[in-house]
């Protein structure tokens, strides 16, 4: 977020004792991991890696906390800012202790957490194994009897990683409350659960059915707006697409450079259509990108999404560019990275707005190229 750009936010800086580059390193680490190594490693490897990670993110975690709460003078001024609530990402803990300290409500946005984990335990949303296919199984409510059984598993090791991973989670609660509640445990989960409202970046055209709760609302989308005029040299490039029209294709802003041997064939298979492509890339330009395409540092995704020329959108799955995508009507290609992508673009699929490729290590060029005409030319 650019600290400039609005007068409407202030900022308040706090002391962490790890640096920028630090989590640099550390983004880089867990994209590598999800998106470039993890096949190549046997289930015990995969485990020992995973843990690894979430280690490492939780200490960052505590010193996020650390720098919040711990911080007299910090503390002082939110106090004294008459603040009526508290916004957070629960991935970023310690907003529930500082909505606490400051006796105001407490909302938590975010997308999902493993198996929904979060919301079960904390958020008494009910999650039936049985037919809830658990978030980052790549399964959808058509589940067959040996997929439900490897849904039970998921939700059965996220029950043990929280049991390992939350202890620490709620030994830091305890110590920092116990000023206020001497001799008596407080949880990470308990505190958690005093939130007024999960506001949840999802919704029922994404979403299979499932039980909710009053409590938890869908605002997925609520980012998406209509289209704005696209800059000069960008629109007559449009333009010039004619009948055909075009593609665009992001990554995300954490995928600013892919290796090599991708990016050439990804740029061999988009030469071959007929449509221009927009392409958001920071990488090396390959030796093999056609005329048809053009590649920028950033693109005006929303804006692009709602033209009339958009024939489709090659997409890692984030979750605002999918709801972008629905928002504006187009459909899909779908090239899942990590994180929440693969899931995101199974439900996708599911729906009908979007078609896949699992591995994008093993694509070949005309693999993608039958993708994108599947979805431009085929009206099913």
């Amino acid at each position: 977020m650019d600290t400039k750009e609005s007068d409407r936010f202030s900022y308040q800086h706090f002391s962490v004792s790890m640096t920028a580059q630090d989590m640099h390193d550390f983004l880089e680490e867990l994209v590598h991991f999800s998106a470039y190594a993890s096949d190549k490693l046997n289930f015990l490897q995969y485990q020992i890696k995973f843990y690894e990670l979430a280690f490492k993110h939780q200490d960052m975690a505590f010193s996020y906390c650390d720098g919040i709460i711990k911080s007299p003078e910090l503390m002082d001024k939110l106090q004294n800012g008459k603040f009526d609530i508290v916004l957070s990402d629960p991935h970023f803990q310690c907003s529930d202790i500082v909505a606490e300290e400051l006796n105001v409500p407490l909302v938590y946005t975010f997308h999902f957490t493993n198996a929904y984990i979060l919301e079960q335990k904390c958020g008494q949303m009910p999650s039936p194994p049985s037919f809830i296919p658990g978030a980052m199984t790549k399964l959808t409510d058509k589940m067959s009897f040996r997929e439900r059984i490897k849904n039970m598993y998921l939700y059965f090791t996220q029950d043990v990683f929280s049991f390992v991973m939350w202890k620490r989670m709620d030994n830091y609660y305890t110590e920092y409350f116990a000023f206020f509640f001497p001799g008596r445990p407080t949880s990470y989960c308990e505190m958690m659960g005093k939130a007024d409202i999960w506001l949840i970046r999802n919704y029922w055209d994404f979403e299979f059915q499932r039980p909710f709760l009053p409590s938890f609302k869908y605002v997925g989308g609520l980012h998406c707006t209509p289209a704005k005029p696209l800059p000069e040299d960008m629109e007559e490039f449009v333009q010039s697409s004619g009948d055909d029209g075009i593609v665009v294709f992001s990554l995300g802003s954490l995928v600013d450079k892919m290796p090599k041997e991708i990016s050439i064939m990804i740029a061999s298979a988009l030469a071959q259509i007929p449509q221009k492509v927009l392409w958001r890339y920071g990488g090396e330009k390959p030796d093999t990108l056609g005329e048809n395409t053009r590649i920028y540092k950033w693109i005006p995704q929303n804006d692009l999404l709602g033209h009339p020329k958009t024939r489709a959108v090659i997409t890692h799955g984030g979750i605002n560019g999918v709801h972008e995508a629905i928002y504006h009507g187009v459909p899909m290609v779908g090239i899942p990275l990590f994180a929440d992508q693969p899931d995101s673009l199974v439900h996708m699929k599911a729906k009908g707005a979007a078609v896949v490729i699992d591995n994008i290590k093993t694509t070949q060029p005309q693999d993608l190229l039958d993708k994108l005409n599947a979805v431009i030319n085929d009206p099913s």
